[in-house]
């Protein structure tokens, strides 16, 4: 039984929604809509395109409504947070894209020397028209919270250091929720050819009749958490670690040396919070030796839940109640009170923080389609 059907029947999701009694994902914030237009007026103008994907949704992260207008675009595909992604199952998509002809790059958009190699990238299949044209224009698109404006930022920093541009330059803002750039906005990073990088906030189709794309989007942060919810988010990150058997990999932590209780017991609550980028203060060594631990207990505590599980993974019953058994070990290890209010949606947005900030290992959730079936 495929891990869609199993999805539906275990969480309760309709045919075509998200929600018990049918009705599609519906994010599409105004400004959107208006971006929307825009940018397919500009695709028109702009000599490149620079798709920005998640490295760890590679074809989930596309956008759909924009591919005809973008496959006939001089493109290039940045795969970004390839940080966070399984690198042997990224190669298999850097072959499959090789094999469309697809022109891409793997990328770490807070990486200058990522960035740099992209950037020589789109000034080689620039070329052709560089000699033609004395202005060039550069359009950056893609989904929210794939990492357009964290690149649009680095983008800047080599900029500034390689040619002689404009002395005020404005930056993107840059958030940890979709759809934090709300304007298109045109940075000029070279002279001779004049080069401009015009950035666009990240427009997502109002709505996604397929349930598993939606939860990849919405697991990878692409759609506001409150929109679909934590709880069910974590269900479906836990049913495609059960599926995949990924716990089972972590056996090796069990011998890993426990933190003494003592040690535990004057270690302060560290704030998983502060793991996502841009916070103002890095954690201290000891912050950093609790969330290992975290970390590990969270591991150990899923590897021995499905070793022990005697029942069969593929069956949407049997995988439904080991979840529900996950959340409970998942609440010690995470150290939420029993008694808490609301613990089962703090050990979610826990769970999701350590998922998402690649503590639990890098992941690809998008499985490598067919040569023939696109990209």
């Amino acid at each position: 039984m495929g891990l869609k059907r199993i999805i539906k029947k275990g969480l309760g999701l309709g045919e075509m929604g998200f929600t018990k009694g049918g009705g599609n994902i519906n994010w599409f914030p105004g400004h959107m809509a208006a971006a929307t237009r825009a940018i397919k007026h500009r695709l028109k103008i702009s000599d490149l395109v620079i798709e920005v994907r998640d490295s760890r949704i590679p074809l989930s992260s596309a956008h759909p409504g924009l591919q005809p207008q973008l496959s006939a675009k001089r493109r290039v595909i940045a795969l970004n947070k390839k940080d966070l992604a399984n690198p042997n199952i990224l190669n298999k998509w850097v072959r499959h894209f090789d094999s469309c002809k697809q022109d891409y790059i793997a990328i770490n958009a807070h990486s200058r020397s990522s960035v740099q190699k992209l950037l020589e990238l789109v000034e080689l299949k620039l070329k052709e028209v560089i000699s033609r044209e004395p202005t060039l224009l550069v359009m950056v698109v893609g989904v929210p919270n794939v990492g357009k404006s964290a690149l649009i930022n680095s983008i800047h920093q080599i900029a500034l250091s390689r040619f002689p541009v404009q002395e005020k330059t404005k930056r993107a803002t840059v958030g940890p929720l979709p759809g934090v750039t709300q304007d298109i906005a045109g940075f000029k990073i070279a002279h001779r050819p004049s080069i401009y990088v015009l950035d666009t906030p990240g427009v997502l189709v109002p709505s996604i009749p397929d349930i598993e794309t939606g939860l990849k989007l919405a697991l990878s942060g692409s759609i506001k958490d409150s929109v679909v919810g934590e709880e069910r988010i974590a269900q479906y990150l836990l049913a495609v670690l059960n599926t995949r058997g990924t716990p089972l990999h972590w056996r090796h932590l069990n011998n890993r040396t426990e933190v003494s209780q003592s040690e535990t017991e004057n270690k302060r609550e560290y704030n998983l919070k502060d793991l996502r980028p841009k916070r103002r203060k890095p954690p201290n060594a000891s912050d950093v030796t609790y969330i290992e631990d975290l970390v590990t207990g969270v591991q150990r505590a899923l590897h021995v839940s499905l070793s022990e599980f005697d029942g069969n993974v593929e069956d949407e019953n049997d995988l439904e109640s080991l979840i529900e058994q996950q959340f409970e070990v998942l609440q010690r290890a995470l150290k939420i009170p029993h008694k808490a209010s609301e613990a089962r949606l703090m050990v979610s947005k826990k769970f999701l923080t350590l998922f998402r900030t690649g503590k639990l290992g890098p992941f690809i959730l998008d499985d490598v389609p067919d040569a023939n079936s696109g990209f």
